[in-house]
């Protein structure tokens, strides 16, 4: 394990130096200070936490704070978390993971956390972390856009969430698709309002209609369908209602999945029948899956960096300049679960594309990856 002998070694600086980066007793030049970060980095190098917390009389943690049985954890999110506790520990940062049960979120409990700071992920409309937290002067970093009508001016690290969905959707127009059914987040999460918004957009500036069985919205945790969501819809949409749906587009891959188990049991083939589209999944999962399946490519460790970024900038510990909303590009990444509808065939010239007026987005690249 590294030693500050060995950082200020590298470094080129007393240990005295290093400790001040550190500790910020003192001030330090840019320059010396991101080189010190940078070695630090580079070794390895890990302070000693608590005693530079009797000297900064700070906590030298953030917290990493999550809605209680909001979800499982996928490889989106130990993505995520990775690139927030890689970043933290740049800055000499612990990180503590924090679920917290909605219903138990108290101001008294929030002001004895033991953080200086906290990235909260998966905000809802009017969330009462978000609230609490701006209340209590805690500085904190949203992933994701904050709906909250009180609490202004707040740092957050998002995908463009409305372009996402407006993108998979014309992907899926330009091969022909016009019944396109979207299974999409719960519907209170700030992330599903622009999506939905997206979606609703790109039908309509391409001259579709958006029909009552194309949107779905994800149950709640505690609900006890939850786990049979995808596939019920599926079920419900293509086989009882026989609405004949030729795309669905899926909010994560357990839903994609899901839906792939129904059409399954309706012997419905992908993509040659059904092609899919999942916007948050697994690489590994999107690759093995027969087909493998296309997707969105999110970039979760660099919102998880961003994010941490975003608060050092409010601790101080970050000195240079930073956008307050941060937005991270994403892209589609084509593989085999996409296809032209049966019925489209030769006759795509009778659904003519119509770029809408006064959209500007620029569609993300595609990337191709062969199985």
């Amino acid at each position: 394990m590294a030693k500050i002998d060995d950082v200020a070694k590298l470094a080129n600086v007393s240990k005295g130096t290093v400790s001040n980066v550190f500790s910020q007793k003192r001030p330090t030049s840019k320059e010396v200070k991101e080189r010190v970060l940078r070695v630090s980095k580079q070794l390895n190098y890990v302070p000693n936490h608590i005693a530079r917390s009797l000297v900064t009389k700070k906590t030298m943690a953030i917290g990493l704070t999550i809605p209680h049985g909001s979800f499982f954890f996928s490889a989106f999110h130990t993505q995520f978390i990775n690139g927030v506790i890689l970043e933290a520990s740049y800055y000499g940062y612990r990180v503590l993971l924090d679920m917290i049960p909605l219903q138990k979120v108290q101001t008294p409990f929030l002001s004895s956390y033991p953080i200086d700071g906290a990235v909260v992920m998966r905000p809802t409309t009017n969330d009462e972390r978000i609230h609490l937290m701006d209340s209590e002067n805690i500085p904190f970093v949203t992933v994701g856009k904050v709906m909250n009508p009180t609490v202004l001016n707040a740092y957050s690290v998002d995908n463009d969430n409305q372009a996402v969905s407006y993108h998979i959707c014309k992907y899926l127009i330009d091969k022909g698709h016009r019944n396109i059914m979207f299974l999409n987040a719960n519907e209170l999460m700030t992330v599903s309002i622009d999506r939905k918004e997206g979606f609703i957009k790109a039908m309509e500036d391409h001259h579709l209609p958006v029909e009552e069985h194309m949107i779905h919205h994800k149950p709640d945790l505690s609900s006890n369908v939850y786990m049979d969501y995808g596939y019920v819809e599926t079920m419900a949409t293509l086989g009882e209602l026989k609405k004949g749906v030729t795309a669905i587009i899926a909010d994560d891959d357990r839903t994609a999945f899901s839906a792939l188990n129904a059409m399954k049991d309706l012997n419905l083939k992908v993509p040659e029948d059904v092609s899919v589209f999942v916007i948050c999944g697994d690489l590994s999962m999107m690759i093995q899956s027969n087909p493998s399946l296309t997707s969105m490519d999110l970039q979760p460790s660099e919102l998880g960096a961003q994010s941490v970024r975003l608060l050092m900038k409010q601790l101080g510990v970050l000195s240079t300049d930073v956008q307050r909303n941060v937005i991270i590009q994403s892209k589609i990444i084509e593989r085999n679960s996409c296809s032209t509808p049966r019925e489209a065939g030769d006759d795509r010239t009778r659904y003519p594309t119509f770029h809408g007026a006064g959209h500007n987005e620029v569609i993300p690249p595609i990337v191709e990856i062969k199985k």
